[in-house]
């Protein structure tokens, strides 16, 4: 009988995890990435500063990391969700911002629109 494996650990017939040596410890997986950390930035804006700029991106799921970094800094910038992937809040994005995007390499993955008039919220 071939040994069972659940989430990448040994389990026994009743889906139990099976130590081996005493240990208590989750199974290594093999091949793993390495964990990559983002730089992050504070805000440069102030606490109620206009939304005057609309960011629009499209960043593909093979890099899912990187977009959810993307929108924790958006967050962190007082930006506002409208939809998914369009974001309106203060501007303009720090310049260091902008060429760290284009280091992790979604520079070219978004737009954005400078608003005539402050955005509110409000129809």
């Amino acid at each position: 009988m071939s040994p069972r494996f659940y989430k990448g650990m040994q389990v026994n017939a009743f889906g139990l995890p099976v130590f081996k040596n005493g240990r208590k410890s989750r199974a290594k997986t093999k091949n793993r990435k390495k964990s990559f950390y983002y730089t992050t930035f504070s805000s440069p804006f102030e606490k109620n500063s206009s939304k005057n700029l609309i960011v629009m991106y499209d960043v593909p799921h093979v890099q899912k990391k990187e977009r959810d970094w993307f929108r924790r800094h958006l967050i962190k910038f007082e930006y506002i969700m409208i939809q998914k992937s369009v974001w309106v809040g203060p501007s303009p994005l720090p310049k260091e911002f902008l060429n760290y995007l284009e280091e992790i390499k979604i520079g070219d993955k978004f737009r954005t629109f400078k608003l005539a008039k402050s955005y509110t919220g409000k129809l």
